[in-house]
């Protein structure tokens, strides 16, 4: 599995699925549309974007393109790297029938495409260390954000003071706070919502 410093942003939770089988990296689903529309989502990438660098990965459709043209007006072009899949005829698997454009999405592409996507972008290329993950499994337990009736809500309290989305499932939010945020900042927000 080839790491990636950079976060990728693609559009549904298939095609992280799909991404997560080739490399090891922080990758945030827009949703679709939905971001269009989702101030906190668009937080997250943008504190994202600042510390790591976003690789922008949608399919090769003309909504694949609208969520693309969103993300790309938003940041700097030195914070987005774009990764383009070929325009492949086809149909996922997993669906009925193919796209209104009759072409595969991120998730129907062969791993030699989606890999080629991501190194043309210099995805694998040296990057800073990573920062040591503070945020475990444990850790969420003994601050309550798991394992109690209350820790949804607690979760959510805190994605609120980080401006972070509150939809994010706990493995997502240990992932983006590990990635973009400090322990200071974790402890901090953390510490807002006992007040």
């Amino acid at each position: 599995m080839r790491q990636v410093h950079k976060a990728i942003v693609v559009e549904g939770r298939y095609d992280t699925i799909r991404l997560r089988t080739l490399v090891d990296a922080v990758i945030v689903q827009t949703n679709g549309f939905r971001i269009f529309k989702d101030k906190e989502s668009m937080a997250m990438l943008r504190r994202l974007a600042q510390e790591r660098g976003l690789i922008v990965l949608t399919d090769s459709d003309a909504a694949g393109f609208l969520i693309r043209d969103h993300i790309a007006s938003a940041f700097p072009t030195s914070q987005v790297a774009h990764a383009y899949i070929p325009p492949v005829v086809g149909k996922e698997s997993r669906k009925d029938a193919p796209s209104k454009e009759g072409l595969l999405g991120v998730e129907g592409m062969r791993d030699e495409a989606l890999l080629k996507a991501l190194e043309q972008v210099g995805a694998f290329e040296e990057s800073p260390p990573q920062r040591k993950p503070f945020l475990t499994t444990a850790r969420l337990f003994d601050d309550g954000l798991t394992g109690r009736k209350d820790s949804k809500k607690r979760r959510e309290q805190l994605c609120l003071a980080l401006s972070l989305p509150t939809h994010l499932s706990t493995a997502r939010l240990s992932e983006v706070l590990n990635a973009a945020y400090t322990e200071e900042e974790y402890t901090a927000a953390l510490a807002s919502q006992k007040g």
